[in-house]
């Protein structure tokens, strides 16, 4: 009988580059890489938002750094990923998770302009952020990538349809790019998040947001950045080694209630 492997579990002293830091679960993602000790870039496109949370992480021992990144910028993008790499020397992991509302009728006049800011921003971004970073992950022995996608992706609501297209693009992205890095050892993942307290959602009263998650979800709440924080932390382990193309539904199960 072959002994039982012991697979690392810590990415301390590991790179990891977080677009959409600033706030909600991209901030949640930053501190909880932070607290486990990797070096993290946090990216995003608010300045404030960068410098607060990186205070917050240095202020609890942690190691991280800002920048300024617009994922609409493929210019930006490129010259973020060579300073994040050059500025830690190293970078193992990258969490595609800078994101916005595309909520848009079809009969709506600026349905096309919504449509383009949706495919560019949410999901041709994304293999932008990828293609950049790849010199830098190929040299990494445990690579990992993590795109944020949606239950948008999964299924769809009504008058969402840039949103749903360019989420369910991710999904498609993360299986492609697992097929072509797989023999490089480098894993794609994807996660889709269901209603979760962010930004996005704030604007929901809360007397709405019981209610939809009591009639939605299988756990009757709405989730926290930091549950999703933790299963893309999960992804990006050494021995999560295996698991590669994957489309995790992180939404109180709210994909698998039927009523």
């Amino acid at each position: 009988m072959e002994p039982i492997r012991k697979l690392e579990r810590s990415v301390k002293g590991r790179a990891v580059l977080i677009t959409g830091a600033g706030s909600g679960m991209g901030r949640a993602t930053a501190h909880l890489f932070a607290q486990e000790g990797a070096a993290v870039a946090v990216t995003d496109v608010n300045r404030t938002g960068i410098e607060t949370v990186v205070a917050e992480i240095r202020a609890a021992g942690g190691n991280a750094h800002g920048w300024h990144l617009d994922v609409f910028d493929t210019s930006e993008v490129r010259r973020v990923v060579a300073d994040v790499a050059e500025h830690f020397g190293r970078l193992d992991i990258i969490v595609n998770n800078a994101g916005f509302g595309a909520f848009r009728p079809l009969d709506d006049e600026r349905f096309d302009a919504t449509w383009e800011r949706a495919l560019a921003g949410l999901l041709t971004a994304h293999q932008v952020l990828i293609r950049a970073a790849l010199p830098f992950l190929r040299k990494s022995d445990a690579a990992r990538i993590v795109n944020i996608a949606s239950t948008e992706g999964l299924g769809a609501t009504p008058g969402n349809a840039p949103y749903v297209v360019a989420k369910t693009g991710v999904i498609g992205l993360t299986r492609a790019l697992a097929v072509d890095l797989g023999p490089e050892g480098i894993t794609v993942n994807c996660i889709c998040p269901g209603p979760i307290r962010t930004a996005l959602t704030e604007s929901i009263p809360e007397e709405h947001k019981q209610i939809f998650a009591r009639r939605r979800t299988a756990l009757r709440r709405y989730g926290y950045p930091e549950e999703v924080a933790h299963i893309t932390f999960s992804l990006c382990l050494p021995a999560a080694s295996y698991i590669t193309g994957a489309v995790i539904p992180v939404d109180g199960g709210l994909t698998i209630r039927n009523a």
